[in-house]
């Protein structure tokens, strides 16, 4: 519920009060659709980690039960993403805390599509306060990324209590309303972490069939769009979405190249889609969103380029290069084998590299450095 002018109005009496500083996305401009408001809940951790592991690795979802979650086969993968885009931000395991508490409180961990005025998804952001669009805050990377941006902006953050710095991002007008919530968040922390992947900037939910992807579910073919982590340049930690302020695209590169460069930049931020054509990004309808190989066959058609659809026919596509010899709009492979690759990116120079990882994530910049150790073959098409 929020509290504005001296009057309550709202859903329930837990939610958030408007946005203090819009410009800087603090105040959270939320509302909470989730009206519980009873004391600390009591969680069987060992229990928890045990079911949480079966409904991640693809086990039989309808039978498991998470103690405080009502629907834990869709509530148990948003914490995924939550955490692990706190993982890709550099988000210690308190903060993760922090935002699991929070989206248990103000969504009950599901990407609600209403709420008290224009409030949405998972932390219940509001458009018209500064978070977002309405599909942005509908992205769980996007709105966990926001939180996490906010809750980096609350001075001294991590000696604060868990329902306290939550308050300090979400401005509620009941600041006690997420300390119930912290063994639960935390008993979820815990039991996600060993499941992520252990390098930097790791992409959040994997396809919930739990099969890889190629990104042409119409031809049958199974592969993996898989992300690989961040780091090992001067760039440092990369967040979700964005490009470095330092980078330029390559003046040197042919001219094909850097409109390749150019277009699969301007998909940046947008949420990956297993099987999507890539041919209308920022679009409501999901299947015009990119997936691995799709970002890539776009990115070069725009540059009048004609590359085949999946990665295991781009592999084949143009010329092989070695590792040792890259140069900008180089397509690199990663995960599967060399013959049947299960995921690719554009290396767009200064030792970055462009691509769509896979469900639960974003279009986003990762380097050079972290692929490298994991290329399993590198081909030029122009």
């Amino acid at each position: 519920m929020k509290k504005t002018a001296g009057a309550v109005v709202g859903l329930c009496a837990t939610a958030p009060l408007l946005m203090a500083v819009p410009v800087l996305a603090i105040g959270a401009g939320t509302a909470s659709a989730v009206c519980s408001t009873g004391g600390v809940q009591d969680v069987d951790a060992a229990a928890i980690a045990t079911q949480v592991k079966t409904i991640l690795d693809g086990g039989d979802k309808g039978s498991v039960s998470v103690p405080g979650l009502g629907d834990p086969a869709e509530q148990v993968p948003n914490a995924k993403t939550i955490q692990t885009t706190g993982v890709a931000m550099n988000i210690p395991a308190r903060g993760q805390v922090v935002a699991l508490a929070t989206a248990l409180q103000e969504s009950s961990l599901r990407n609600l599509t209403w709420g008290d005025r224009d409030s949405l998804g998972l932390f219940q952001q509001r458009p018209s306060m500064g978070w977002g669009t309405a599909n942005e805050i509908l992205d769980p990377v996007h709105a966990s990324t926001k939180f996490y941006e906010g809750l980096r902006k609350v001075s001294g953050w991590q000696s604060l209590s868990i329902t306290q710095a939550a308050q300090a991002v979400q401005r509620s007008g009941f600041p006690e309303a997420y300390a119930k919530w912290e063994p639960l968040a935390t008993a979820l922390q815990k039991a996600i972490e060993p499941m992520l992947p252990k390098t930097g900037g790791a992409s959040p939910d994997p396809s919930p069939s739990g099969s890889a992807d190629t990104g042409s579910p119409a031809l049958g073919i199974a592969g993996g769009c898989g992300a690989e982590g961040d780091g090992g340049t001067d760039f440092g930690a990369i967040p979700p979405g964005t490009l470095p302020a330092e980078y330029k695209i390559p003046s040197n590169a042919p001219r094909e190249v850097q409109t390749a460069i150019r277009w699969a930049l301007g998909q940046l931020g947008t949420p990956y889609q297993w099987g999507g054509t890539c041919t209308n990004s920022h679009g409501k309808d999901a299947m015009g969103r990119c997936d691995c190989s799709s970002l890539m066959q776009q990115a070069y058609k725009a540059a009048g380029v004609t590359l085949t659809r999946t990665t295991y026919t781009q592999v084949k596509d143009g010329k092989a290069v070695s590792v040792d010899a890259l140069q900008p709009g180089d397509l690199l492979f990663t995960e599967g084998t060399a013959a049947v690759p299960e995921h690719v990116g554009m290396a767009i120079g200064q030792g970055l590299i462009v691509h769509a990882p896979h469900t639960g994530d974003i279009v986003r910049i990762t380097t050079l450095a972290s692929w490298k150790p994991r290329i399993l073959a590198a081909r030029r098409v122009v």
